[in-house]
C-alpha cells in the first residue's frame, strides 16, 4: 500500500486533495489497473464480461463523437466487467456516468488540469503542490479501477488515479479568485481548465449520481486523450 504524508497544501482549496491521505488503501485492482495513456489496452488483456453489441445510451443527452466511441467499445467488449462507469471527456469538459449496464445516470461540466497532456509526470503524486510547474498540471488519459474515499477532513472523493495523486471531487471554492463554481457554470470548455490534474464537479452531482454510482463498488473511469486518440490509449478494436 502507498502511503502519503499529509500536508496542509495538499489539503484545501487544490486540484491534488486526495494527495493528503496517509493511512487509505489503493483501490482494488484487475488485469488493467489503472492503464494511462502510455499503455493501451490490448486485446485479451482485461478479463470481460459476455459480448453484446455496443450501443449509446446518452439518453439524448449532447456528447462527442470520442465519447460516443469509447462507450460502443466499453458495452460491445464488457471491458467494464460488469462495473458502474465513467467517461470523462477532456476536450468537451464533460463527465458522464453509467449504470454498468450502459444507461446513463447523469451528466456534468467538469473542472481539469490546466495543462494540456495525456501523461502525469512520473512520481508527481509523492510531490509537494508547491513544487508541481504549470506545465506538469495534467490530467492523465486511460481507463483507471476507482474507488469511493474521504480525505483527513471527511470529504468524499473518488480515486482516479492512485499513484498520481488523482481523484474526482466535489469543486473547491475556497480560493475566490479562481472561480470554480463560476467557471463549472459556464456552457463552454475554454474555461474548465484550472485544477493541477484531478477533476473537480458540481457538489450535488458528486454527491448524488457519483456517490450513488461507486456506493459498495468499485467502478471504472476512462479519461480520454486529448493530444493521442482514443484508439491509441485504449486499443479499440
Amino acid at each position: 500500500m502507498r502511503l502519503l504524508t499529509p500536508t496542509l497544501d495538499r489539503v484545501i482549496g487544490v486540484g491534488l486533495l486526495v494527495a493528503s491521505f496517509g493511512s487509505y488503501p489503493a483501490p482494488a485492482t484487475d488485469n488493467a489497473v489503472n492503464q494511462g495513456a502510455s499503455a493501451a489496452v490490448t486485446p485479451g488483456s482485461v478479463p470481460v464480461m459476455a459480448r453484446r453489441p455496443g450501443r449509446n445510451d446518452f439518453n439524448k443527452v449532447p456528447a462527442s463523437q470520442d465519447a460516443r466511441q469509447v462507450v460502443d467499445w466499453v458495452l460491445g467488449s464488457g471491458n467494464n466487467r460488469g462495473l458502474p462507469f465513467v467517461i470523462v471527456d477532456k476536450k468537451e469538459a464533460k463527465v458522464f456516468v453509467f449504470h454498468a449496464d450502459g444507461r446513463l445516470r447523469g451528466s456534468a461540466r467538469a473542472l481539469l488540469g490546466s495543462a494540456l497532456g495525456d501523461d502525469s509526470v512520473p512520481g508527481i503524486g509523492d510531490r509537494k503542490l508547491s513544487s508541481i510547474r504549470p506545465e506538469e498540471r495534467t490530467t492523465p488519459a486511460g481507463r483507471f479501477v476507482a474507488v469511493l474515499d474521504r480525505n483527513l477532513h471527511g470529504k468524499a472523493m473518488l480515486w482516479v488515479d492512485y499513484d498520481a495523486a488523482i481523484s474526482m471531487h466535489p469543486v473547491i471554492t475556497s480560493n475566490a479568485q479562481e472561480r470554480r463554481a463560476e467557471r463549472l457554470a459556464t456552457p463552454t470548455s475554454d474555461d474548465k481548465r484550472i485544477s493541477y490534474g484531478c477533476i473537480n464537479v458540481p457538489a450535488k452531482f458528486f454527491r448524488d449520481v457519483v456517490g450513488a454510482a461507486f456506493k459498495g463498488t468499485n467502478g471504472i473511469v476512462y479519461v480520454l486523450p486529448e493530444i493521442r486518440s482514443a484508439s491509441q490509449v485504449f486499443g479499440l478494436h
